[in-house]
């Protein structure tokens, strides 16, 4: 009649360790040390502080993603700090809509 055919007992024995060998790939691709993820500021950094300023002015376009990952914060940190600059004087608004404004650093 139909169905599957009986193994043998040496197939059988290679289908265990083939099961095996995957096993333990498995557990050590699981045991494998991960991505450490580095923590992302909340504060926003001295918008007067002479070090952060002249970074921001060797940057050509200044975006809030832009200075976030530069300065490993927060996008939305990233926005205050550059709405910050701006009232200092340290960058001017180049172009802007309600999503992402685009600024360039003022010379000198």
């Amino acid at each position: 009649m139909g169905g599957k055919k009986k193994l043998g007992l040496k197939q059988m024995e290679r289908m265990q360790t083939r099961k095996d060998e995957e096993e333990t790939e498995k557990k050590k691709e699981k045991a494998a040390p991960s991505r450490e993820k580095k923590a992302i500021g909340v504060i926003v950094p001295d918008a007067k502080n002479e070090k952060v300023v002249s970074e921001i002015r060797k940057m050509n376009v200044l975006t809030p993603y832009a200075v976030a990952s530069r300065f490993n914060i927060r996008i939305s940190v990233a926005k205050e700090f550059l709405k910050q600059l701006e009232e200092n004087g340290s960058v001017q608004l180049v172009s802007g809509s309600h999503n992402i404004k685009i600024y360039k650093p003022v010379a000198g």
